[in-house]
Order: C-alpha cells, then sequence, then structure tokens
C-alpha cells in the first residue's frame, strides 16, 4: 500500500463525550492518521488527551450561528495531509477506517468516498472498552444500525454512485486535491443545511467521482434528534434558497414539504413563501426519544 498521509478533519460544538469517542477509534486504528484537526465553534477549547500517537491541532472558529461550511473550509485549509478524511464528532470510526482511505484512494485517486455509517441507541455507558480507552468493538457491532435509505456495504469494496445528492457531512473521504478542485464549500451557508448538497455539486462540476466505500464502518453516537428539525427553520429555509439561486432547483425537500403541510411555507418550483415561524410549542413536540435513531 502506498504511503500516504491522512489528515482526519471533525467539527465540534458542544459533545465533549462524543469527541471521546471518535478519539479513542482514531486511537485504535490497523494504520494511525498522520494528524486529527478539530475546528471547534464555541468559547472554550474541547479537551484532549495529551498521549494520543497522532497530533491534534484545535482551530477556533468565529461565529454565533452554525458555520459548518466554514469550519470545513478552515480545517481543510490547515490541514497537512493528502488524504482529507472528515468524520462528524458523533461517528466512532472502526479500526480500518484510515487503511480503507489510503487503499481507496490509491485505487481511485479521483474519488469522493462515503463509508457506511451504522447508527447507536442512546447508552449512558458510553461505548468504550473496559480500558476506556479503546472502542468495545462487539458492543458497537451489535448495537449499530444502518439507515435504512443506505445501502449495505458488507460484501462491497467500492460501489459508484451516480447521484452526488448522497454525499453526507457524517463521512466523506477525498483527496486535498479533489477538494481544491470544487473550490471547499460555499461559506455564504450557514447553520443547518445545503451545504454538503451544494458541495456535491461542486464536485461533479469539477468531474470528481463519487463512491460508496465498503471493509469500513462508523459507528453514529445518539443525540436527541427533532423531526422535522423546526428549531432550524429559518436556517433550512434560507439556505434552501440559496441553493436553488445556485442551483435552480430545490434541496431539503423532505423537510421542506413537512413543512408546507404545517402551513409555514408555500413552495413552487421557483419561490418558496414563508407563512408563519413554528411556535415553541410546535418546535418541543417535534423532539423524538431515545428510541429513535435516525430522522
Amino acid at each position: 500500500m502506498t504511503y500516504r498521509s491522512v489528515s482526519v478533519l471533525t467539527l465540534v460544538r458542544g459533545r465533549q463525550v462524543h469527541l471521546d469517542h471518535l478519539i479513542a477509534g482514531l486511537c485504535a486504528q490497523a494504520r494511525m492518521p498522520d494528524e486529527l484537526v478539530v475546528a471547534f465553534m464555541q468559547d472554550v477549547a474541547p479537551r484532549v488527551p495529551p498521549d494520543c500517537p497522532f497530533p491534534i491541532r484545535l482551530l477556533q472558529i468565529d461565529g454565533d450561528a452554525l458555520p459548518l461550511a466554514k469550519a470545513r473550509n478552515h480545517a481543510a485549509d490547515q490541514a497537512e495531509g493528502e488524504i482529507l478524511a472528515f468524520l462528524d464528532v458523533d461517528c466512532i470510526p472502526d479500526r480500518n477506517f484510515v487503511k480503507r482511505a489510503i487503499e481507496a484512494v490509491d485505487q481511485l485517486p479521483d474519488g469522493v468516498f462515503l463509508p457506511e455509517v451504522r447508527y447507536l441507541p442512546g447508552n449512558p455507558d458510553g461505548w468504550l472498552d473496559h480500558t476506556q480507552r479503546a472502542p468495545d468493538v462487539t458492543k458497537l457491532e451489535w448495537a449499530g444500525k444502518r439507515h435504512p435509505a443506505k445501502p449495505d456495504l458488507s460484501m462491497c469494496a467500492t460501489r459508484a454512485i451516480q447521484d452526488f445528492g448522497e454525499i453526507w457531512g457524517l463521512a466523506f473521504i477525498l483527496t486535498g486535491k479533489t477538494w481544491d478542485s470544487a473550490g471547499g464549500m460555499d461559506e455564504r451557508y450557514v447553520g443547518y443545511g445545503a451545504e454538503e448538497t451544494d458541495f456535491g455539486r461542486r464536485l461533479e462540476r469539477a468531474g470528481a467521482e463519487l463512491y460508496w466505500l465498503g471493509g469500513t464502518v462508523c459507528y453514529h453516537q445518539h443525540h436527541t434528534i427533532n423531526k422535522p428539525p423546526l428549531q432550524h427553520f429559518e436556517s433550512i429555509v434560507r439556505n434552501a434558497t440559496l441553493f436553488h439561486d445556485c442551483w435552480h432547483e430545490w434541496c431539503m425537500d423532505y423537510w421542506l414539504d413537512d413543512f408546507a403541510r404545517r402551513g409555514l411555507i408555500e413552495r413552487d418550483a421557483d419561490k418558496l413563501t414563508v407563512i408563519r415561524h413554528p411556535t415553541a410549542s410546535e418546535i418541543a413536540k417535534t423532539t423524538q426519544g431515545p428510541e429513535i435513531r435516525f430522522s
């Protein structure tokens, strides 16, 4: 296997325990990353262990809103690795994550790779083994469930994806060269939604290739969700409108259709109009219980 340097990049706002588990997963890799870049969107830097087998760099990102595109751009700009492996702070990578990233780029240098993600239930005891330093692999494999809308990659090395709308921020891998060819992410997207879908369009325009990546699994740690995410109503509407202005089509149709059914918006092929904003009571009623793993 060709030596290639790998930077793992993650974004943080809160979720300290989830970050602890992500780092534990990286410390258990079959092939260690060359660095972990943590872009944190909060006043105080997250805690990181002092004895990791790879350097951890902390980058503070300004902005009270959720500047996800800006944070990813800054992390990518500062990363030193040839391969950029973006990993959501909620994800615990299995031991083959970095190794499979390198193997995939060796085979398909222009590829963008989406590893399988399996979702975990709430677990107050966490997901580390008895040492509290490494993931409990048996527990993760037993508890993780695949999203019903995503394919089973257990028997797959790589599989081409035609729809660049599949790209998602939980886990994606590409070279810095491919990232640069797309121009990074559009920082006009602020808050929840659309920046990843827009980035998929940019990658497609740049001639990148999109693949599912088998041979590794990232385990998504549970957190409370709202279904639909009414607490992000304003940013979803704003970002969906920006996406439409850029690409002449809508994204996040699933949520926009739900908003329309609730009488919050009206939408046609060309225009979105806000009728009213959700109330605090409506938002509270969309909060899901601990048994709900994905939206």
